[in-house]
């Protein structure tokens, strides 16, 4: 067996990790390691700390400090602790902008095709005369798509009586999304087929994504999120070598 020097990672996680495995809980607790470590410093002033705990103990019903240190004994938290899970949200928020705001508009514009949305009238039936029999009579206006959907539809759209959405795009079958891409709004589809169903379709409604400020916090939150993933990433894949290492 070799010799390895001490390594740093495995000093700040726990030490069981095989039982963190074991339970699929060592990626979230790195997850959490790596946030903590991001935010050491993005500060919460004093204020803004007892606003939330102050809702936290509204929430919870806790009306003194006597029943406040029995909830934390009772879950083995001290009040730093609380407050620093309380506080997680808006540290994480905080910290995304200032690290990733920049680059927020341009992952955004990446991204601006899987955000946009559509609502669309659906109605599916697996025969191929039946469909085409909808669609005429919808077409030539003798009945409208909502009615047939409720009565005919075999799919989960019957109960919204054929509407679907806001839902993204990317949501839809790569063929119905394609369709739905590029055909006019308000336009009614010829029948067509996927796998077993015969679809008949009209786009009623295209929502595009605009890049406004909660779209910008959005944009950074997830880039945040990438960023920790690949550290995750990282750590395992030292955390795998240094296990091999051992078993040699």
């Amino acid at each position: 067996m070799t010799n390895t020097p001490a390594d740093p990672l495995r000093d700040q996680v726990s030490p069981d990790l095989s039982k963190l495995a074991h339970h699929g809980l060592l990626r979230p607790w790195l997850e959490r390691v790596v946030t903590a470590g991001a935010l050491e410093n993005t500060p919460m002033d004093e204020g803004s700390l007892r606003d939330l705990l102050g809702q936290f103990c509204e929430r919870h019903k806790i009306q003194d400090d006597a029943e406040l240190q029995q909830f934390l004994a009772g879950q083995l938290l001290t009040l730093n602790d609380l407050l620093w899970q309380l506080s997680l949200p808006q540290r994480i928020q905080r910290h995304a902008e200032r690290q990733f705001g920049p680059r927020a508009e341009q992952h955004f514009l990446t991204r601006k095709t899987e955000l946009d949305q559509v609502v669309y009238s659906l109605l599916r039936v697996r025969d191929a005369g039946l469909a085409r029999e909808l669609y005429l009579r919808i077409d030539s206006g003798e009945a409208n798509f909502a009615d047939l959907a409720d009565r005919y539809a075999e799919g989960p759209e019957r109960a919204s009586r054929g509407i679907i959405g806001p839902v993204s795009l990317t949501q839809a079958h790569p063929a119905l999304a394609e369709k739905l891409r590029t055909q006019p709004v308000g336009k009614l589809m010829q029948p067509f087929q996927i796998e077993q169903w015969w679809l008949v379709v009209r786009t009623e409604r295209m929502i595009a994504a605009s890049f406004d400020d909660a779209m910008a916090e959005r944009m950074a939150n997830e880039l945040f999120e990438g960023w920790v993933s690949e550290e995750v990433d990282r750590m395992l894949r030292q955390l795998a070598a240094g296990s091999a290492d051992l078993a040699a």
